[in-house]
């Protein structure tokens, strides 16, 4: 083993706080692993989409009471370095976690170190929805928050999002001002650590449920809702949401209903992932419920199914913001990779329309009046006055009142998207998710697309290629690249900031001549399906 290996594991094992952590690097130590140790060390976590992300596993590399400390170090550092010399030691930052495994621990050890550090820590009690933490930074007027979370990673995973004073996730410059904090950090045995006192109680949550059941907009309430927590921590939440909203209790999966770090019923806890619905649509059918809701692990997504039909995060979008623009119309905004019937929606509507780099962190920004945003992820921001960040709650509540406001008329969600195609045109969108065992092999593909691009996709030609990497606009330059193809469909291609997959986002845009929507449903369906059998090859994956 490399003597310099050695020493930097060593050095880290005499500084790591957690003596499970110090065990498991002793055992690889002793075992010569130089293959497992140089993984554990040779690539730390960086901050990424919304702060860090990694698997639950001692060293740098991963997400541990070392690294958390260290994280927590270096955002009191900038915290500091960038308030006034006379708030300094006013300064407050918001602490949140979910069920996950570590997740108290390390919220209890982000609290001692900023408490260390002369900055008052305001530790939610108990897990919560990361809504709810997102929501409590501009509550408690917060310079910071930090909430403990993977979202809807595997149950190895565990991650820390970080949002500013404004209440959303960090953006550059912010990001890597933070990450050079962390890096300047010491030992994490060297970092001083204070008394955090008691944990806020309960009122900050119950403010949040007062805040997002006064957004209603319409006075139906007829709706049955069947729902899935995928084993976090969101049913709690939602009940009181929807009991303070007047709206009828959802019925539960109850193998699925509170949290359990180890997801024991779903492969991936995350609705958009095959099977992880199939517990909520059994429920739905032997309920007969109008409308299916799964919230993600950390209820900040949310996933809709209606009559036994799941529904695509940019068909929901386009429902929220059919019924957000028709009670109180205003600024709007998506990603590159939604669906741009949001944009036909808002000219319709006479509001701006602003098309942002994926995540929340540029949704929210888009406008300081944005009245609705969404990302096709299931990531919704219903009020972002409320909460500046993806609220799956909030989602939910507005979704199954416009169920309400639909039954009482005799229709349904499904019947509102047929007649928005009649409205709008028909926009039809579908993903395809490669997923790769070392994350170098996604920018390799984007490079490989981006050198030479296709001439057809699925039998249409490729008219135009558009590199935001190197022609960005006024947006920040990101990998991505979107391919415009002759009959108005698209292709927007770009390695995920989460997980270790390469995404392609599929938009085919149909007219519905002479009303007749199932012959534009089954042109588009065909232009689908063969875009996407072409991708894998046009991608250089044609064997996954």
């Amino acid at each position: 083993m490399a003597e310099e290996l050695r020493a930097r594991v060593q050095d880290w094992i005499a500084a790591d706080p957690d003596p499970d952590d110090r065990a498991e690097l002793a055992a690889l130590l002793d075992a010569e692993d130089e293959q497992a140790l140089t993984a554990r060390f040779g690539s730390p976590l960086r901050f990424g989409t919304a702060g860090l992300r990694g698997p639950l596993q001692a060293g740098p590399s991963g997400m541990n009471r070392a690294v958390v400390r260290r994280a927590a170090a270096g955002l009191a550092a900038f915290l500091r370095e960038r308030a006034a010399p006379a708030d300094r030691d006013e300064l407050t930052v918001a602490i949140g976690h979910d069920a996950r495994h570590g997740s108290a621990a390390f919220a209890a050890d982000c609290a001692a170190v900023l408490a260390g550090a002369g900055i008052r820590p305001l530790r939610l009690e108990g897990a919560l929805p990361t809504p709810v933490l997102a929501f409590a930074v501009r509550e408690f007027g917060a310079a910071a928050g930090m909430m403990i979370t993977a979202s809807h990673n595997p149950p190895q995973d565990n991650g820390c999002k970080v949002y500013l004073a404004d209440g959303a996730q960090i953006v550059p410059p912010a990001d890597a001002q933070i990450e050079a904090a962390i890096d300047a950090v010491g030992p994490a045995a060297e970092i001083p650590l204070g008394d955090p006192g008691p944990p806020i109680g309960r009122e900050l949550a119950e403010a949040y449920v007062a805040a997002v059941a006064g957004l209603s907009l319409v006075e139906s309430r007829d709706v049955s809702v069947a729902a899935t927590a995928l084993h976090g921590v969101g049913r709690t939440t939602f009940d009181a949401v929807f009991a303070r909203a007047g709206l009828p209790p959802a019925a539960w999966v109850p193998e699925q209903a509170d949290g359990d770090p180890d997801f024991p019923t779903v492969a991936f806890p995350n609705p958009e992932e095959p099977g992880a619905m199939d517990l909520v649509l059994a429920l739905g059918e032997r309920t007969e419920a109008d409308l299916v809701i799964a919230l993600d692990p950390d209820a900040d997504r949310c996933g809709a199914a209606v009559g036994g039909r799941v529904l695509r995060g940019d068909e929901i979008g386009a429902l929220l913001a059919d019924h957000v623009l028709r009670h109180r119309p205003g600024p709007v905004a998506t990603t590159v990779v939604s669906s741009e019937l949001l944009g036909v929606m808002a000219a319709a509507h006479g509001v701006r329309y602003t098309e942002t780099l994926t995540g929340f962190k540029w949704i929210v920004r888009a406008s300081d009046e944005l009245a609705f945003g969404y990302e096709e992820a299931l990531g919704y921001a219903v009020a972002p006055w409320v909460v500046r960040d993806k609220d799956g709650i909030s989602a939910a509540l507005l979704l199954a009142e416009r169920a309400a406001e639909l039954k009482a008329e005799g229709r349904t969600l499904l019947d509102r998207l047929d007649n928005l195609a009649r409205e709008h045109g028909l926009f039809r969108t579908d993903q395809l998710a490669i997923r790769v065992e070392d994350r170098g092999e996604l920018a390799e593909a984007t490079e490989r697309l981006r050198a030479s691009p296709p001439r057809k996709i699925g039998g249409l030609r490729v008219e135009d290629v558009h590199d935001l990497l190197h022609d960005p606009g006024d947006r920040p330059p990101s990998d991505i690249l979107v391919l415009r193809l002759e009959g108005r469909a698209r292709v927007v291609v770009r390695p995920s900031g989460t997980e270790p997959k390469l995404k392609a986002y599929l938009q085919v845009i149909g007219s519905v001549s002479g009303g007749d929507l199932t012959a534009a449903q089954e042109r588009a369906a065909g232009t689908l399906t063969a875009i996407r059998d072409a991708l894998p090859d046009v991608l250089g994956f044609a064997a996954s």
